[in-house]
C-alpha cells in the first residue's frame, strides 16, 4: 500500500527507525500517533480485542532513551507492533477468540517466540488483534469479540483468520504486526485489506506452543511492505528452544536479500492452478498485470499449471481432527458456546480414524514432492491470493457461492501450507467496488528471501500502490461479549 505519510502513524517501520536515527522525530511521538490511529481503527473496523496505551507509552519513553545514547536494542526499537491474540504475549491474557478461555486465573507469563523476538529488539507492543475462534477459519468473527470489518469498507470482511492484524496495519494502527497462517490466514486478509503479508517456510520462524494443527501453522509478518517483512525475518527467526521443529539459522539477511535481480528468475504464471478456479475478472487482470511487470523486470515467465490435484480432503482430515484435539478438554456446557461452525469441524475431526489421518498424511508427502519437482524448473508459481475480494461480513463463505466451508473459496492458499512452502501476497491493484486485490508468489522450501525479493521488486515498480483505505468513520455491527 503506497500514499502520501500524513502522519507519523502512516510511516512505514523501515521509515520510523530511519527518523529515530536522525533524531527527526521520537519513539514518543510515533506510538501516540499510532495509539491515535489504533482508538480510530478499532471504532470502524473492531480490530483490536485489548488496546494497551499506557505499557506502550511507557516502553515508547525506555526506546527514545536508548536512540538518545545511540544504543538501540535491535533493528525494530521504537517500531510500534501488534500481535493477534493467538500469541502468547507476557503480561496480557491470550483468549484466542473465544469464550472457553478464562482471561482471569493464568500467569501469562511467557511471550511465543516471535513475541519474544521482538519485545528484545525493542519493539512497542500496542495491542492484541482479533481473531475468530482458536484461528479456524478464513474470516475474522467470533463469540467472544463480534465481528471484525475490512478497512475499506466495514460492510465486507477483512478475512482471516488474521483479519485484525491486516485491519490494523492497514490502517496505521501500526506499521508491523504478527500473524499465523494455518491455511491461507495470513495471506487471505492481507489481500482483502490491502497490506502485505507472508507465510515463511514451515519452522523459519520458532512457535510455541506446538498449534493443534500441527506442522500446518505458521507464524508470518503483516506489514505494508516487503521491505518491513524482510526487516520483521530478520528479528522473529531467531531460534527459540522450546520450538523442536524450527529450522537452523538462516543464510544471511533477508533484508540484504532484497536487493539481489529479478531479472532471469524463472516465474510461472498459473491463473487457476490448472482446477478450472472461477477467478473474478478483475482479480485475473490485476494479476496478470503484475506478472507482466515481473516480465518487464527481466523474469522469464511462463504461463504453466504445476500439475497437482486439489488436496482439499487432505487438509479438511488435517485441520478438522486439529480443531477436534483444540477442543477435547472441553465439557458439554462449555462447547454449546463456541462459534457452531467449529464446532460442526470439530465433531467431524473427531470421527476421522488414524488410518484417514495417516492418508491424508500420504496426500501431504505426495504434493510436497510434485512441488518440488516443479520448482527444479521453476523459481517462482505466481497465482491470485484470492479468486475473489472481500465479500460480506457474517459469513464464512460468500452468499450464492455454493460453498460450505472457507476453504471453497480459497483454493490458492491452504495447498502450500500443506508443502510447508513460503508463500507471498502483494497487493496489485482494485476491484470495480474499491476493493484490494492481491497476488500470491509461492517459491520453493526455504526460499523466503526469493519471494520476498520478488515482492520487493513489484513494490519498487510501483506495482503494488494502491489508495489507502477511508479515513476510519462509524464501526460495524458488533457481537459477542
Amino acid at each position: 500500500m503506497t500514499t502520501e505519510p500524513t502522519s507519523l502513524a502512516d510511516l512505514t517501520a523501515t521509515r520510523l527507525t530511519a527518523g529515530y536515527t536522525a533524531g527527526e522525530f521520537s519513539p514518543v511521538e510515533a506510538t501516540r500517533a499510532v495509539l491515535e490511529r489504533a482508538e480510530a481503527a478499532q471504532a470502524r473496523t473492531n480490530c483490536f480485542i485489548r488496546i494497551d496505551a499506557d505499557e506502550a507509552l511507557s516502553a515508547a519513553k525506555e526506546s527514545a532513551e536508548r536512540w538518545r545514547a545511540g544504543e538501540p536494542a535491535g533493528p525494530v526499537d521504537g517500531v510500534p507492533v501488534t500481535v493477534k491474540d493467538i500469541l502468547l504475549t507476557r503480561g496480557v491474557p491470550t483468549l484466542r477468540g473465544s469464550l472457553t478461555v478464562r482471561a482471569q486465573g493464568g500467569a501469562w507469563d511467557e511471550d511465543a517466540p516471535s513475541v519474544a523476538r521482538l519485545r528484545e529488539s525493542g519493539a512497542v507492543f500496542v495491542g492484541k488483534t482479533t481473531t475468530p475462534e482458536f484461528g479456524w477459519k478464513g474470516v475474522t468473527d467470533s463469540p467472544r469479540h463480534g465481528i471484525t470489518g475490512n478497512p475499506y469498507d466495514a460492510g465486507r470482511t477483512a478475512g482471516g483468520s488474521s483479519g485484525g492484524s491486516a485491519a490494523a496495519v492497514a490502517l496505521g494502527a501500526g506499521p508491523l504486526s504478527l500473524g499465523t497462517d494455518g491455511g491461507g490466514s495470513v495471506r487471505i486478509p492481507a489481500s482483502f485489506c490491502g497490506i502485505f503479508g507472508l507465510k515463511a517456510t514451515y519452522g523459519r520462524v520458532p512457535l510455541y506452543p506446538a498449534s493443534p494443527f500441527g506442522t500446518l501453522a505458521h507464524v508470518g509478518p503483516m506489514t505494508r511492505d516487503a521491505a518491513d517483512a524482510a526487516l520483521m525475518m530478520d528479528v522473529i527467526t531467531g531460534p527459540d528452544w522450546r520450538d523442536w521443529s524450527q529450522l537452523g539459522p538462516a543464510a544471511g539477511s533477508f533484508r540484504e536479500a532484497l536487493d539481489g535481480p529479478v531479472s532471469g528468475l524463472r516465474v510461472a504464471y498459473s491463473p487457476s492452478l490448472g482446477w478450472a478456479v472461477p477467478v473474478a475478472p478483475d482479480v485475473a487482470a490485476a494479476v496478470r498485470a503484475a506478472v507482466d511487470t515481473l516480465a518487464g523486470l527481466g523474469a522469464s515467465v511462463e504461463e504453466i499449471d504445476p500439475g497437482i490435484e486439489d488436496p482439499v480432503e487432505a487438509f479438511h482430515t488435517l485441520w478438522f481432527s486439529g480443531a477436534a484435539r483444540v477442543v477435547q478438554h472441553l465439557g458439554d456446557a462449555e462447547r454449546e458456546v463456541l462459534d457452531p461452525g467449529l464446532r460442526e469441524i470439530c465433531e467431524q475431526g473427531a470421527r476421522y480414524s488414524a488410518l484417514d489421518y495417516l492418508a491424508a498424511v500420504d496426500t501431504r508427502m505426495a504434493l510436497g514432492q510434485a512441488m518440488g519437482r516443479f520448482h527444479s524448473a521453476y523459481d517462482l508459481l505466481v497465482t491470485p491470493t484470492e479468486p475473489i475480494t472481500a465479500f460480506e461480513v457474517g459469513a464464512e463463505v460468500p452468499a450464492g457461492s455454493g460453498h460450505t466451508r472457507w476453504t471453497g473459496w480459497t483454493p490458492f492458499t491452504y495447498p502450500f501450507n500443506l508443502t510447508q512452502q513460503p508463500a507471498a501476497t502483494v497487493p496489485c491493484g482494485m476491484d470495480g467496488d474499491g476493493l484490494p486485490i492481491g497476488v500470491q508468489l509461492v517459491g520453493a522450501r526455504h526460499a523466503d528471501a526469493l519471494v520476498l525479493r520478488a515482492a520487493h521488486a513489484l513494490y519498487e515498480a510501483g506495482a503494488a500502490e494502491i489508495p489507502a483505505p477511508p479515513a476510519p468513520a462509524d464501526p460495524p455491527t458488533r457481537g459477542g461479549s
